[in-house]
């Protein structure tokens, strides 16, 4: 460990402080996270209430994710250039205007504004509580906060139809999804207070008006943009030429890496391609956009197995999931304490026992197909998650864990979006075989359901693959 990672003494008072600060940042973490997931189950009720269209409703669904994936980055170095308390406040304001917004549509396009919108937000505020956390601690002191972030990923995903199924329960089937987005607001309202007064100002001293790089933002946006609109949009646009944005989208992105390392020999680059020459932010990054393949399409495809399928209730079907979530939060904070002994050796047990977990679910099915979903799924799900807890936040602390804090923010942008990539490929992938074999089958959901989870899980498994070449590697590099 270098001297600029070993960490200073810091007194009880600092201590304190810098666990507000992590715990504001945890909070609007997880409400902003929290809502890529809440609104599936809100579907039907939106539909009925405003009349919504097939590709209205797709939208409102995927349009934040759109937005989300967009913001990352560019406001990741914005935090890191001229304060992080800034745009996490800033972040955090329009997400709760926004939400508001998004409670009161009177009709679909209303509510997809508000909720590309709201997506925007969202990118805004992640990045800096990723960037806080590095500026915050050092070396092995991160491994706790990264954990208590991992849980709250996972939770957070994986609650959401739970606590969406709850709010419309209590607020009924006409009104019950606005408390969706309206639950947002006294939230954000404190956590705007608080986030102004507990998290750090820019340094004094440190340079703030550093150019912004509007030309590689743009690059950026443009490749994202076009790489993400045929994967949300997969079941709306029948058209195979979709499939082509795909390839040009990266070939900007290639463009932009090159603008970045020509940039770079002058200015502050948007996002610094060297950070690629570390192994650790490498392989993490691609093992988190597999893993996130998988692991984002599960919910998807279990909520409408359960609803649409079995029948069941949005609060009945988001129960079903909560078994993941309370495995996945209780590994997640174990995973981030141990995470310095065992290295990514203890990411890969994670991702196996995930496959093990999701493997099991589909054999349960098969063995008990009368019995009640939700009761046949809870334990192999519990399972799952607990292997899911050992890998988000894990996987995170050994990624970042090289990167300058000075590059926090744009680090970890990048490393979201590749996050939301890979969700958003991975539900395209998974959601289009759970629907294909639908039509096939005439209507046979348990089988719709079980194929395409085993897709999901061969997804994960090639994230397992992507940990033990990085084992294999390092164990080489030391003998």
């Amino acid at each position: 460990m270098s001297a600029a990672q070993t960490p200073q003494p810091v007194t009880a008072a600092e201590n304190r402080r810098r666990w507000q600060a992590v715990g504001v940042g945890l909070v609007a973490a997880f409400m902003t996270l929290l809502d890529v997931s809440i609104v599936n189950v809100a579907v039907p009720s939106i539909d009925r209430a405003l009349h919504a269209s097939s590709s209205d409703l797709q939208w409102i669904l995927s349009g934040y994710a759109l937005t989300f994936g967009l913001a990352l980055v560019p406001a990741g170095r914005f935090g890191d250039a001229r304060g992080r308390r800034n745009a996490f406040v800033f972040g955090i304001a329009l997400f709760t205007i926004t939400s508001a917004l998004a409670g009161l549509a009177t009709s679909p396009t209303w509510l997809v504004i508000a909720r590309l919108l709201q997506g925007a937000a969202a990118g805004i505020v992640n990045p800096q509580v990723i960037g806080l956390i590095q500026q915050l601690f050092r070396g092995p002191e991160r491994a706790r906060p990264f954990g208590l972030l991992g849980a709250t990923i996972g939770i957070s995903t994986a609650v959401g139809p739970l606590l969406g199924g709850l709010l419309i329960a209590i607020g009924g089937e006409e009104h019950g999804w606005r408390w969706v987005f309206f639950v947002n607001v006294p939230v954000g309202v404190l956590a705007v207070i608080l986030g102004w007064r507990l998290l750090p100002g820019r340094p004094t001293g440190q340079p703030g008006w550093h150019r912004l790089d509007p030309f590689g933002v743009l690059l950026l946006g443009v490749g994202v943009v076009l790489v993400l609109l045929p994967l949300v949009q997969e079941q709306q646009w029948r058209t195979p030429w979709k499939w082509a944005l795909i390839p040009v989208g990266l070939a900007v992105l290639v463009a932009f890496g090159l603008w970045e390392r020509r940039y770079a020999r002058q200015h502050q680059p948007l996002f610094d391609l060297r950070l690629f020459s570390f192994q650790s932010y490498t392989l993490g990054s691609i093992l988190a956009l597999v893993y996130f393949g998988g692991f984002t399409a599960i919910f998807f495809i279990f909520t409408l197995f359960l609803q649409m399928g079995v029948g069941y209730s949005a609060l009945v079907a988001g129960l079903a999931i909560t078994p993941f979530a309370l495995g996945s939060a209780a590994a997640a904070v174990l995973g981030g304490r141990i995470v310095n002994r065992f290295g990514r050796p203890l990411v890969a047990i994670g991702l196996l026992t995930v496959v093990i977990g999701l493997a099991a679910t589909v054999i349960a099915l098969r063995l008990f197909p009368d019995a009640p979903a939700p009761w046949v799924t809870a334990g192999p799900l519990l399972i799952a998650g607990i292997g899911s807890g050992l890998v988000i936040a894990p996987n995170q602390t050994i990624t970042l864990s090289e990167v300058p804090v000075g590059q926090a923010g744009s680090g970890a942008g990048m490393l979201q979006t590749g996050q939301r990539i890979g969700a958003a490929a991975g539900i395209a992938a998974v959601g289009s075989l759970f629907f294909s074999t639908l039509a096939d089958s005439r209507g046979d959901w348990t089988t719709a359901f079980e194929q395409s989870l085993m897709l999901a899980t061969g997804i994960i498994a090639l994230a397992l693959i992507t940990a033990l070449i990085d084992i294999w590697r390092s164990h080489n590099h030391k003998t």
